[in-house]
């Protein structure tokens, strides 16, 4: 009996042990949202820091996905993790322009067909920190680091090759709306429109307009050589960003260690992140051209004497687009001078 009492007892003491345990290291959720689809980079790439998250925290950090807008739409997004309905998101910087005008920036002339370096380092410096510190104060948010890039937009067209920037000249172009691209297409003597992304193979069946801005991967993964694409002008109007981000309220939950992790973690693999959607890009094109889609590509001095000529139309279309005076001006310190 004695026996059998101590083993009780030696029972319950583990017991209270192991709920102590428990209560020193608090299991936290985390749920992170994207609209894109699950083979997209930017889905595996979420993927894989957040796999790699709840290894690197022992399991304190839980994880789970939902990809292609099984919890929120991107242009939702940012008042779910404001209301606690999800703890992380990668928004593309296009729908985050109504809260932060600023996130439009990679719209300006100065970055017309700018190599990735130079988009980076922009990203990555003082234009992006004057974003950052917007983001976070107005939408109550923490970014995890480096933004991640969808790609270059370019130019593509159904039945009139685009073999040089002023073939562009009388044609209906469509784009996903903005004064940049707008401002864009009207520069190069073309009619800007604005189509929705879901209703593009149809228009473009129908001959709605003659070509379009869009990204290769986005033109490979809707198969759009079967809606009439023939042609490719890889002429890198700009580039898209996703922001990496979680919910403030969730951020300030987490321990020193944990919050310190969250924020390393992302920047330790976003090189390699931005590497894998640079292939991806490329490995779209190699579909679209195996699919008959012939591209042309201007030079980086043509690039860069096309920039030349659109930078006096710069404080126009910051204006329009709602730039704030301190990023234009950064921008213009930054930028401009480079790549001429």
């Amino acid at each position: 009996m004695m026996r059998g009492a101590v083993t009780a007892v030696l029972a319950v003491l583990a017991i209270q042990c192991s709920q102590g345990a428990l209560a020193a290291e608090p299991q936290f959720k985390l749920r992170a949202s994207v609209d894109t689809s699950a083979t997209h980079g930017r889905t595996l790439s979420a993927a894989d820091y957040l796999k790699k998250l709840q290894e690197k925290s022992g399991g304190r950090i839980t994880t789970e996905l939902f990809h292609s807008g099984q919890l929120f739409r991107d242009r939702d997004v940012v008042k779910a993790l404001r209301q606690g309905a999800v703890e992380m998101a990668i928004p593309g910087t296009w729908v985050l322009t109504g809260f932060v005008p600023d996130a439009d920036v990679f719209q300006l002339p100065a970055f017309f067909g700018q190599p990735y370096p130079v988009v980076y380092a922009a990203a990555d410096g003082k234009i992006g920190e004057i974003i950052n510190k917007q983001f976070e104060s107005k939408l109550d948010v923490k970014l995890l680091g480096p933004w991640l890039q969808l790609g270059y937009q370019n130019t593509y067209s159904t039945n009139k090759p685009i073999r040089d920037f002023a073939d562009q000249a009388g044609m209906k172009i469509r784009n996903s709306g903005g004064a940049g691209q707008s401002a864009r297409a009207k520069f190069f003597n073309a009619t800007p429109n604005v189509t929705a992304w879901p209703d593009v193979p149809l228009a473009l069946s129908q001959g709605t307009f003659d070509g379009l801005s869009s990204t290769d991967e986005s033109l490979a993964s809707a198969k759009l050589w079967e809606s009439g694409v023939k042609y490719g002008f890889a002429d890198r109007e700009f580039v898209g960003f996703y922001v990496p981000m979680i919910s403030e309220s969730f951020y300030k939950k987490l321990p020193p260690d944990l919050q310190k992790l969250v924020v390393d973690l992302w920047q330790e693999n976003i090189e390699a992140y931005r590497k894998s959607m640079e292939e991806a890009q490329t490995e779209a094109r190699h579909t679209l051209e195996k699919n008959g889609i012939v591209f042309v590509s201007p030079s980086e001095s043509a690039l860069a004497e096309v920039r030349a000529k659109m930078l006096p139309l710069q404080d126009g279309i910051a204006k329009e687009l709602r730039i704030s005076p301190a990023l234009l001006q950064q921008v213009q310190a930054d930028v401009t001078t480079v790549g001429h």
